[in-house]
């Protein structure tokens, strides 16, 4: 078992169960830690977790460590504020808002308020633009902000309207009538491959494709093979991050996007990599994918 068990570790006992040094195996990722930090913050689901005394409710994986599934990545950040209650993140941290929802499950109501948008008069969509609907820029704001550090052209802009008009976040439309904008599309796969290089490789199982994006624009392009389930009542000039599609063939959804006069301009992508058995040398690869399309 991975679960440290020695003399400069306090021992499990009636009162607690739970040894001193704990071993995690979040998503994937192994974190060491100690049982206070881990309950440091009472009411919280790592809290209710680590101080009951039925030890055996706890998943553990087969090197018997507690096993959480959850983004193995950005747990680090939910460890580092269950250490001090403070938040420090990398500067221009791309997934704040990702980072709030596993606050949320993880139950910890004063890091999602850390991690909530702040509106401010210079640049409403304050330090985090994902999370903001830029219909709600103030009239005399100036639209060309968020696209200057760039230097992308902005269609229509001092023509159409007040302010001009920025694909993508505005809904400009095109000569032929389409509203220009942005789609990204993220998955979770995985594959195992043996350690044979001649061994059949169970190539990219995608459990669910996600789709984030304006309301409208999601609707448009894929119809009826959006699930809506999660967002449903979402207004179409308003933004979401919780559509999922119906298949989960990526080629269907890039061909649907083509269609729609979409064309790919970034894309990135994180993995991991763990043993499949203990007895093989067979690997299970596992990677969380994004990739982003235009519409001009």
């Amino acid at each position: 078992m991975a679960l440290a068990d020695n003399a400069s570790c306090a021992k499990p006992n009636e009162d607690n169960p739970f040894p001193d040094i704990i071993e995690l195996n979040v998503g994937g990722q192994v974190y060491i830690t100690r049982h206070p930090t881990l309950v440091s913050v009472p009411g919280s689901l790592l809290w209710e977790m680590f101080t009951q005394k039925n030890v055996r409710s706890l998943a553990r994986d087969s090197k018997g460590r507690f096993f959480v599934d959850r983004d193995g990545f950005l747990f680090r950040y939910i460890l580092d504020y269950m250490r001090d209650q403070q938040l420090v993140l990398p500067e221009h941290f791309p997934e704040r808002s990702r980072l709030q929802r596993e606050a949320e499950y993880f139950m910890l109501p004063e890091l999602v308020k850390m991690l909530a948008p702040k509106l401010s008069k210079q640049n409403s969509l304050g330090d985090d633009p994902c999370q903001s609907d830029p219909e709600e820029l103030s009239p005399g704001a100036d639209p060309a902000r968020a696209l200057s550090s760039g230097g992308a052209a902005l269609p229509g802009a001092g023509a159409g309207g007040p302010g001009g008009a920025i694909a993508g976040t505005t809904g400009a439309t095109g000569t032929d009538g389409r509203r220009a904008g942005f789609i990204t599309i993220g998955y979770r796969g995985s594959y195992t491959l043996g350690r044979d290089s001649q061994t059949d490789a169970k190539f990219r199982r995608v459990a669910r494709i996600m789709v984030c994006g304006k309301t409208s624009l999601a609707k448009e392009v894929f119809g009826d093979t959006l699930n809506e389930s999660r967002d449903p009542d979402r207004p179409p000039e308003r933004y979401t991050s919780r559509y999922y599609l119906k298949f989960t063939f990526l080629e269907q959804a890039f061909d649907k996007l083509a269609d729609a006069g979409f064309h790919m301009v970034a894309c990135n992508s994180t993995g991991t990599c763990a043993f499949a058995h203990d007895q093989t040398d067979d690997r299970i690869w596992t990677s969380y994918t994004e990739y982003v399309f235009y519409r001009e």
